[in-house]
């Protein structure tokens, strides 16, 4: 039957009657894992991101299946989080019946897409049977001090009315509403990722990754080498001391500790408890204003080096463990609590930023590198070269000598010491929203934080409880839930009203797949070392500094705590790109530029639109949707039905066929194509690889037209094409080789054509002929002609003979195969 929507269903019946995309790990062929992001389902329907996506991987785990490998494809849903929640507040439907049944669609809907996808893996995160492990992992990481409670400044989405993780607020605000974001402090569980800080970059060289996304990674984990320099301080007269009497000491971090001996003040974090425990009863009332004024910037704009800095002064000093120098304290809007110390050394004759703050509040300047000895250069001079001077013992010392020698004196008072600092903070991961895994853990009023025993896991997620948001924690409200006994006293408590961070949910769902109905452990060791790590995974672009960072992480601590054998979740990775509406703009129903993907499914059927999806647009890149090439595509699909219609009746044993010109013309033509797609297939470079099946599709039509071709060659190759086709229209493909040529099913049980690289040797080729660079006409010559035999080919042709008119051949110019170049006067 001619392709149609009803091909699919027919085809989709088949293949789950006979289970062809059944995974069976034991099968022969070398293990590939293919992994696609998972999806929110936050909404009713697929969208066209979600086809450009699935669709097109699917194409390339078809494409390695018939290349031999025994690939696991799994899908499942990320279905906790603020966009399931959301979408339940705006339709006032429970979260959980609400993303259950946006599940039940969006799984018919991937189904209907024809993907090899073994729905027996699924896996949905909001199920206990799978964030009961989420909760197992806390505990673990817990007990090794990798998950850890403390106060501390955090981003406020006033409207979502929950915590972001900085990798969260984009510009300043928060990347689910577009809110501006606001920063308070609260008690907040934390995930210490920073103590693989080292081995997260250490590792990025050897990952398949775009380079770009590396170069993300390598710059938010940000590591820096310096020195970690402290200084004494000084409130009302008096040397602070800590608890035990010991002097306290306020520790900053510097990549610059030749300039240390001009340090003329300090600045601290206006929101940091250090800054109210230096305040002086004096300063005290311009600090709160000046809190309250820095809590509405943005930490972006707080960080920006082109925004006005603003400041004010604490009351206490510094003291300058070297000469004794008394230096004020300051609070200032550009110092950030939780990055590095929370505490910078202000030197303005050698900082931009400094400079200008120094001269806005009369602060003391004093030149301490000079670019050479003698030369007072105009300040601020930043330069990394110089001599030092104003620096007392360190007078005159090249800058590099200076930093060591001044450590080395620092560090024998105990005030300083080489140190590697890194950008990368902890993960905050506590959220005070409903729809997400309950934190395992008991607050009791006489043993403190109490871990949950494993074997009363999973903590479950109460069904009856309000989650609109308000800025409290629903679970907090919910009485049935948050009041329970102490595990050690047997007291009243209380649970954590908080709930995770869903990127937890997704920083191992890639190792649940493989063994996802485990209810004795989170997976099993063996089965994840033998299917994992993901050999190739797609998804977007965005989630470089977030889900890939955090997914490395928790792969990290599972190896050492001997829960599998690996370093990295991700061997290989692709970024698709984003299509956008048809005005170039980023796609959206405010707009009303979105593309509603069934329309076109219904008018032409799957196939027609996924081999669209992978001619129309360059896949690493995306572009402006235009439906006018669907025409082109559905064409191309209606000729190969007609060619395979004529070879039905034909053998395609080509043992006692005579290749002549036209039949080496054709195999040319094949070959070529056979390379070239299973190329750039692989290099997920669709478009090219759908460009050269035209070409062949053409090189065909045109042998077909030749006197006495033959009919077995002319099967052979249209099955060829089947076969590289049927990655990108596997309905129609099925259907045209099981049905049409009348072979055994199914086509994607059959091996992946390989190329013949003589064939791509041509007995003979065209070359341009050219006058003084000029092309006067082509010509047929053989191969392997060489530079003597091509010079008299062209030499006795009547059309260089006409041309030259009898002028004198000054030089012969040949390119193999390309070009011959005749120079005359």
């Amino acid at each position: 039957m001619s392709y149609s929507v009803e091909t699919d269903h027919k085809w989709q019946k088949k293949w789950e009657e006979t289970g062809l995309y059944k995974f069976d790990p034991n099968k022969e062929g070398k293990k590939l894992y293919c992994l696609e992001m998972f999806s929110y389902p936050s909404g009713a329907n697929l969208h066209l991101g979600h086809w450009y996506n699935y669709s097109l991987t699917d194409s390339w785990s078809r494409f390695k299946r018939m290349q031999g490998y025994n690939v696991f494809h799994p899908m499942g849903f990320d279905s906790f989080g603020l966009p399931a929640e959301n979408y339940a507040i705006k339709t006032g439907i429970h979260p959980q019946d609400s993303t259950l049944k946006n599940i039940d669609t969006m799984e018919k809907q991937l189904q209907a897409m024809g993907t090899t996808v073994d729905w027996s893996y699924e896996v949905k995160t909001c199920e206990p049977e799978y964030y009961k492990w989420n909760q197992w992992f806390f505990l673990k990481l817990y007990e090794r001090g990798l998950a850890y409670r403390k106060n501390a400044p955090v981003n406020w989405c006033p409207s979502c009315k929950t915590v972001l993780a900085n990798e969260q607020v984009v510009d300043g605000a928060c990347e689910r509403c577009g809110a501006e974001v606001e920063h308070k402090n609260m008690t907040q569980w934390f995930f210490k990722i920073t103590d693989y800080a080292q081995e997260l970059l250490d590792d990025l060289p050897k990952l398949d990754w775009p380079e770009k996304t590396k170069k993300l990674q390598t710059n938010w984990i940000g590591r820096s080498q310096g020195a970690q320099v402290a200084l004494w301080v000084e409130k009302d007269g008096q040397r602070l001391k800590n608890e035990d009497g010991t002097d306290m000491k306020l520790e900053v971090f510097t990549t610059r500790v030749d300039t240390f001996m001009g340090v003329t003040y300090v600045v601290i974090a206006p929101e940091s408890e250090l800054c109210d425990k230096l305040t002086t009863d004096e300063c005290r009332d311009a600090i709160e204003e000046y809190k309250k004024a820095t809590s509405k910037v943005t930490e972006i704009d707080r960080m920006s080096t082109t925004r006005e800095k603003t400041g004010v002064f604490t009351g206490a000093y510094a003291i300058h463990p070297l000469n004794g120098r008394k230096v004020p304290i300051w609070a200032a809007d550009y110092v950030v609590a939780g990055y590095g110390t929370g505490v910078v050394m202000a030197v303005p004759s050698h900082d931009d930023r400094d400079f200008d703050f120094a001269h806005k509040y009369g602060l003391d300047i004093i030149r301490v590198v000079q670019s050479e000895k003698g030369v007072d250069d105009e300040l601020p001079y930043c330069e990394k070269k110089g001599y030092l001077v104003n620096s007392d013992k360190f007078d005159g010392m090249e800058m590099h000598e200076a930093q060591k020698a001044i450590v080395e004196e620092l560090s024998k008072i105990g005030m300083g010491e080489w140190k590697v600092n890194y950008r990368l903070r902890d993960w905050l991961i506590s959220r005070q929203r409903y729809w997400g895994t309950p934190i395992p853990m008991i607050h009791c009023p006489s043993c403190g934080v109490v871990p949950v025993p494993e074997k009363e896991l999973p903590v479950l997620l109460p069904y009856d409880v309000e989650f609109t948001p308000d800025g409290e924690s629903p679970l907090a409200k919910c009485e049935s839930f948050i009041n329970c006994k102490c595990p050690k006293c047997g007291g009243d408590a209380k649970r954590d009203p908080d709930t995770m961070d869903t990127f937890v949910d997704s920083s191992w769902y890639q190792f649940r797949y493989p063994d996802n109905k485990n209810s004795n452990e989170m997976f099993s060791k063996d089965i994840v070392n033998k299917i994992c790590p993901v050999d190739k995974y797609v998804g977007g672009a965005e989630h470089a500094c977030m889900h890939l960072l955090y997914a490395r992480f928790f792969t990290k601590a599972m190896r050492d705590m001997g829960l599998l054998d690996f370093d990295e979740p991700f061997t290989s990775l692709v970024h698709q790109g984003t299509i956008l509406g048809s005005d170039g703009q980023k796609m959206s129903k405010s707009k009303g530029n979105t593309v509603a993907p069934d329309d076109y499914i219904s008018k032409y059927g799957s196939d027609v639109f996924r081999t669209y999806l992978g001619f129309g647009f360059a896949y690493i890149e995306g572009g402006p949707w235009s439906d006018k090439g669907l025409q082109a595509i559905l064409k191309f699909i209606r000729r190969v039905e007609n060619l395979a219609a004529e070879a039905a009746s034909a053998s395609s044993d080509i043992s006692s066929v005579n290749m002549g010109a036209a039949e080496k013309e054709l195999n040319y033509a094949l070959n070529y194509t056979i390379k070239s797609a299973t190329t750039d297939i692989d290099r997920f470079q669709f478009n090219t690889s759908i460009a050269r099946m035209m070409e062949l599709l053409n090189a065909i039509t045109k042998y077909s037209q030749t006197e006495g071709y033959s009919k077995e060659f002319y099967r052979y190759v249209v099955e060829k094409l089947i076969l590289i086709l049927s990655p990108f229209a596997p309905h129609f493909c099925e259907e045209t080789w099981c049905e049409t040529l009348g072979n055994s099913y199914s086509v994607f049980d059959q091996k992946w054509p390989e190329f013949d690289e003589s064939a791509l040797v041509k007995d003979s080729v065209e070359i341009a002929v050219q006058l003084n660079g000029k092309i006067i006409f082509r010509e047929e010559i053989p191969s392997e002609a060489d530079q003597a035999q091509v010079e008299e080919l062209i030499k006795n042709d009547e059309r260089f003979i006409s041309a030259l008119a009898g002028r004198n051949i000054v030089k012969f110019i040949y390119v193999k195969g390309r070009i011959a170049n005749i120079v005359v006067k």
